[in-house]
């Protein structure tokens, strides 16, 4: 089984800071791309912020310059720094990695159960 554990989330103010983490385990043979889901109440889930196994990012436009994505490729870790945080970016954050439990085996999509982030005005 692979399982995705997140972590860092909590209560914060607005232009808080806030580091999440996430940690896979299991049977996991590699993991290509891992990164950051959120979804608020009534919306849909959306990109946060990602990162290839080789360093290449993506993230949502209204996070730039203000979040930072890093992984530790060794530990299956990956971390978000939320800096200067905004009551919008309120939601449950998700982690989400793309990986092969064996290496004959296609890439699937795998996620967290989520952790609450809340900022306060």
């Amino acid at each position: 089984q692979v399982q995705l554990v997140e972590s860092g989330g909590g209560l914060v103010q607005a232009g808080g800071s806030l580091r999440l983490s996430c940690a896979a385990s299991g049977s996991i043979f590699s993991i290509n791309t891992m990164g950051w889901y959120r979804q608020a109440p009534g919306e849909q889930r959306e990109l946060v912020a990602s990162m290839t196994k080789t360093g290449s990012t993506t993230f949502e436009d209204s996070v730039k310059g203000r979040f930072t994505i890093s992984r530790d490729n060794a530990k299956n870790t990956v971390y978000l720094q939320m800096n200067s945080l905004k009551p919008e970016d309120t939601a449950v954050y998700f982690c989400n990695a793309d990986l092969k439990m064996r290496p004959w085996s296609s890439e699937s999509r795998y996620w967290g159960r989520g952790t609450q982030v809340t900022v306060s005005s």
